[in-house]
C-alpha cells in the first residue's frame, strides 16, 4: 500500500531488495567457478563441434559422390545454400546447407562431395573436420586467455576479502 510520504513504495523495494540479495549475493560468491565452468563449457561445444564434422565426413567418405553446386541467395553465416543434382536427377538443397563454405559467393560453382544414401550430408569437396581444428583451438585459446585469468582475479579477490 503506497501512502503520501512514499515509504509504501520504500517497504516494497526494500521487500524485493531483501528477497534478490541472498541469490546475488550466492552468484557472486561462486562468481570465479561460474567464470571458468563457461570456458569449459564453450570448450567442450568445441570439442563436440569438431567430433560432429568428423562423424558427417566418415558418413560422406563411406558413401562418397561428387557433384557441381550452385551456391543460392539467401546464404547467412549460419549455413550457406547450395543446389546439386544427385546421379538419379534429383535436385538437392540440403536444408541445413553445405559443410565447411568459407569463401563462397552467392551464384558461384563449387564442386560437393555428398553421402549417397543421404544426400543432406555434403560438404564443400576437399575440405574436412580437420580444417576446422585451428580456427575453433584459436577461439577457444583466445577464450581462456581472456577468462583464465579473470577466474584467477576473481578468486584472489575473494579470498582477500
Amino acid at each position: 500500500m503506497t501512502t503520501g510520504t512514499g515509504r509504501g513504495d520504500t517497504r516494497a523495494v526494500d521487500e524485493l531488495a531483501a528477497l534478490v540479495r541472498p541469490a546475488v549475493q550466492g552468484i557472486a560468491r561462486r562468481l570465479p567457478e561460474i567464470v571458468a565452468g563457461l570456458a569449459v563449457v564453450a570448450t567442450v561445444l568445441a570439442v563436440l563441434a569438431l567430433a560432429g564434422a568428423a562423424v558427417d565426413d566418415r558418413a560422406i567418405d563411406a558413401n562418397p559422390a561428387v557433384a557441381q553446386a550452385e551456391v543460392l541467395p539467401g546464404s547467412s553465416f549460419s549455413r550457406t545454400l547450395v543446389r546439386f543434382t544427385v546421379a538419379n536427377g534429383e535436385a538437392v538443397v540440403p536444408e541445413h546447407g553445405v559443410f565447411y563454405p568459407w569463401g563462397l559467393q552467392e551464384g558461384a560453382d563449387v564442386a560437393v562431395e555428398y553421402d549417397v544414401t543421404k544426400p543432406e550430408l555434403v560438404r564443400v569437396a576437399g575440405r574436412s573436420a580437420i580444417d576446422g581444428v585451428l580456427p575453433l583451438g584459436i577461439g577457444v585459446l583466445v577464450l581462456w586467455a581472456v577468462l583464465g585469468p579473470l577466474a584467477v582475479w576473481l578468486r584472489r579477490r575473494r579470498a582477500g576479502a
